[in-house]
C-alpha cells in the first residue's frame, strides 16, 4: 500500500492519536473556562497531511454543546499551543474543533432498546 493512501500513513495516525490524547488532558486539566461542561470527551483528531489543519472531534455530554463549542472554539489558540509545547513538532496544525454526537446517540439507542426488552418482559 502507498505511503500516502488511505491508513498507509502511521506517522500521521501516530500524530493525530498524539494530538488527540494531548488535546483531551489540555481541555480536561488547563482550561478553566465555566462554558466548558464537565463532560466532554475528545474523540479523534484528524490532521491533513502537511500538518497545516486540525480537525478536533469531541463530544458533550452533559447538554451544554452550544456553550461549550464556542468556549473550544475561542480556545483554539491555547490548545494549538499547548500543543506545540508538549509535542514539538516542527509544524503545529491550526485546530478546529467539531461537535461529534455519535456518543449520545449511542446513549438514546441503548435507553430506547432497554425500554423495548422490559415492555417485552
Amino acid at each position: 500500500m502507498p505511503k500516502g493512501s488511505r491508513g498507509g500513513n502511521t506517522r500521521l495516525t501516530r500524530i493525530n492519536d498524539e494530538i488527540a490524547r494531548v488535546a483531551a488532558e489540555v481541555i480536561r486539566s488547563e482550561m478553566t473556562d465555566p462554558r466548558i461542561g464537565t463532560v466532554v470527551s475528545v474523540l479523534h483528531a484528524q490532521a491533513t497531511n502537511d500538518l497545516k489543519f486540525c480537525k478536533i472531534a469531541v463530544s458533550v455530554l452533559d447538554g451544554s454543546e452550544e456553550e461549550t463549542m464556542a468556549a473550544l472554539k475561542g480556545a483554539a489558540g491555547f490548545v494549538r499551543k499547548r500543543i506545540a509545547d508538549i509535542l514539538n513538532l516542527r509544524n503545529t496544525p491550526e485546530i478546529t474543533f467539531v461537535f461529534d454526537d455519535s456518543i449520545a446517540h449511542a446513549m438514546r439507542m441503548h435507553k430506547l432498546l432497554d425500554e423495548v426488552n422490559r415492555g417485552n418482559g
